[in-house]
C-alpha cells in the first residue's frame, strides 16, 4: 500500500479536513494506493507556494538550475525497479515498461540541465539613433504541469523538467490513476535540492479534477499551463487557458498512420508495426493504429505481422514473462471490445486476438478495416491494430490523413527520396521513415497538429513555450525629441 501525500512549499502534506482517495489495481482490484484528496483551497495554496518560490529560483545562475536538475537525474535514474513496482501495482502494467520510463525520464533531466545554458536572446538593429535594442528571454512566472498516467514518468517530468530550466516555479498536477508512481518525480527533485515551492505535487480525488484545475488555471500566479492527455479534456483546458489569457502547450490524442510502400522491407516493416502498436498495452499517444499497405507487399506483410502478433499475449506483469500487461481498467476495455465488435460486424477479419473478458487482451490485428467502421477514425487507445489496404501510394498518402489527429506517423520504402517524398505530404508533427511511430529522444521538437494539439516539448524548442521574449532597450546618447 502507497501512502502519497501532496507536496506543498517542499514539504509533504495532507489535504483539506484529511480527505483521500483510493486507486485499484486493475487486474486484482486491490486497493494500492492512498492519495490525498486534494480541496480548490489546497490547489490555491500550491499555486502560492509556487509564487513564493518564484523569485528565488529565477535567480538562481544557470550552472546552479543545471547542478540541481543533474542531481534530480541521478536520484531518478536510482528508481527503476521502484518505478517498475508502482507501475505495476497502479496500472496493470510492465516492470520493463517502468523502468523504460525511468530511463528516458533522467535523459530529460539531463538535457534539461543543458538548455539552462541557452536561453539565449538577440540584439536588434534599431532606428533610433544611440539606441541599443534587445529581444531578451525570461521565465514567466509559475508553471502548471498536469500529466497523464500511461507514460508516467516520462510525461510527468517532461511536463516539469523545462519550465523548472527556464527559471520557472511548477505547480504539478499527477494524475488520478498513479499518484504512487508521480510521486517518485517529486521526491527525486525535491531531494535535488530545489528550494522550498519551486516545484509543488496536487494530487486530487477523479470527481474534483474538473475544479481542481479550473482553480489552478485561474490562480493570477499561473502563467502557463501544459497539459498532455485527451483532445476531449484537452479542449476544455484550451478554452479555460483562452477564457484567462494564457498560453497552453497541448500535447492529445493520436491515431498514428504507417504507411508501407511498394518497395519496403517488410520484415523490418512487420517488426517495427509490432512495436509500434504493442508497447506499453497500445497506451501511447504514438501508438501505431492504422498499418496502410499498399498492393505490392499487402498480402506477404500481413501475413508475416499475423503471425508475429499471436505470439504477443497478455499475463500478469509481476510474473516477469509478458510483453503485454493490462489495459488500464474496465472502461478502457469495453471500449476496446465495442470497436473490435463493431469492426467484425462490418466486415473486418480478426487474425489475432479479439475481444476480451479481462482487462488482460491480447494483441489484436484486424485486416480489411474500412470507413464504415468506428475503429478507422476512433482512437482505441489499446492493443488493437488496423490494417487498411491503399489502392496505390496517393491513396495511401489519403488515408493517411483522413483522420483529426495528426501526431506521429511513419513511412517505409527502401527509396530515401520516395519516401521524403510522401512523408512531407502527411500531416502529422512528427514522421519517422524506416522506423516505429513509436519513439521520443529527449532533444527533439515533440508535438502535433490537428487534434493533436500545438506547441513542442523538448530542448531549444520548449524554451520558447516557458519563456516570455521582452523588448528592452538602453537610450546610450542624448536622444532628440518632437516637443
Amino acid at each position: 500500500m502507497y501512502e502519497v501525500p501532496m507536496w506543498l512549499a517542499g514539504k509533504p502534506v495532507a489535504a483539506q479536513n484529511n480527505r483521500s482517495y483510493s486507486v485499484r489495481n486493475p487486474i486484482s482490484g486491490e486497493i494500492v494506493t492512498t492519495a490525498a484528496a486534494a480541496s480548490v483551497a489546497d490547489a490555491r495554496a500550491a499555486a502560492d507556494a509556487a509564487a513564493t518560490a518564484f523569485p528565488v529560483w529565477s535567480q538562481k545562475t544557470p550552472g546552479e538550475r543545471r547542478a540541481v536538475l543533474l542531481k534530480a537525474a541521478d536520484n531518478l535514474a536510482a528508481l527503476g525497479e521502484e518505478a517498475g513496482r508502482r507501475v505495476m501495482a497502479e496500472m496493470g502494467g510492465t516492470g520493463m515498461w517502468g523502468g523504460f520510463n525511468i530511463h528516458l525520464a533522467a535523459s530529460m533531466l539531463r538535457e534539461a540541465a543543458g538548455m539552462t545554458t541557452q536561453i539565449d536572446g538577440a540584439i536588434i538593429p534599431s532606428d533610433e539613433a544611440g539606441m541599443m535594442a534587445m529581444g531578451v528571454r525570461q521565465p514567466v512566472g509559475v508553471v502548471l504541469g498536469i500529466a497523464p498516467w500511461n507514460a508516467p514518468i516520462i510525461l510527468g517530468v517532461r511536463s516539469v523538467a523545462m519550465p523548472l530550466a527556464c527559471g520557472n516555479a511548477v505547480v504539478f498536477k499527477a494524475s488520478e490513476i498513479c499518484p504512487a508512481t508521480h510521486q517518485l518525480i517529486a521526491q527525486a527533485l525535491i531531494e535535488a535540492g530545489l528550494p522550498e515551492g519551486t516545484l509543488n505535487m496536487v494530487t486530487n480525488a477523479p470527481e474534483d479534477a474538473p475544479d481542481i484545475v479550473k482553480a489552478l488555471i485561474e490562480h493570477p500566479a499561473v502563467r502557463r499551463v501544459n497539459f498532455t492527455g485527451s483532445t476531449r479534456v484537452g479542449r476544455i483546458i484550451a478554452g479555460l487557458c483562452a477564457d484567462n489569457l494564457k498560453p497552453a502547450l497541448l500535447e492529445l490524442g493520436g491515431k498514428a498512420p504507417m504507411v508501407v510502400l511498394d518497395d519496403a522491407d517488410v520484415d523490418a516493416a512487420v517488426n517495427a508495426a509490432a512495436f509500434g502498436a504493442y508497447m506499453n498495452q497500445g497506451q501511447i499517444c504514438m501508438s501505431t493504429e492504422r498499418l496502410i499497405v499498399t498492393p505490392g507487399v499487402a498480402d506477404e506483410l500481413v501475413a508475416k505481422l499475423a503471425d508475429k502478433v499471436r505470439t504477443i499475449t497478455a499475463g500478469k506483469p509481476e510474473a516477469g514473462n509478458t510483453i503485454l500487461g493490462s489495459v488500464v481498467n474496465e472502461a478502457a476495455l469495453e471500449r476496446l471490445n465495442r470497436l473490435i465488435d463493431d469492426a467484425a460486424r462490418k466486415g473486418a477479419d480478426v487474425l489475432a486476438g479479439g475481444r476480451s473478458d479481462s482487462v488482460l487482451m491480447d494483441a489484436t490485428l484486424l485486416d480489411h478495416v474500412t470507413s464504415s467502421m468506428q475503429i478507422y477514425s476512433e482512437e482505441s487507445f489499446g492493443p488493437v491494430l488496423s490494417i487498411l489496404r491503399a489502392q496505390d501510394e496517393e491513396d495511401a498518402i489519403r488515408l493517411a490523413n483522413d483522420s483529426k489527429y495528426g501526431l506521429s506517423a511513419a513511412v517505409f520504402s527502401r527509396d530515401f527520396n520516395r519516401a521524403m517524398a510522401v512523408a512531407g505530404r502527411i500531416d502529422s508533427g512528427i514522421c519517422h521513415i524506416n522506423s516505429p511511430t513509436v519513439q521520443d529522444q529527449a532533444q527533439m521538437p515533440f508535438g502535433g497538429v490537428k487534434d493533436s494539439g500545438y506547441g513542442r516539448f523538448g530542448s531549444k524548442a520548449a524554451i520558447d513555450e516557458f519563456t516570455e521574449l521582452r523588448w528592452i532597450t538602453n537610450q546610450m546618447s542624448e536622444r532628440h525629441y518632437p516637443f
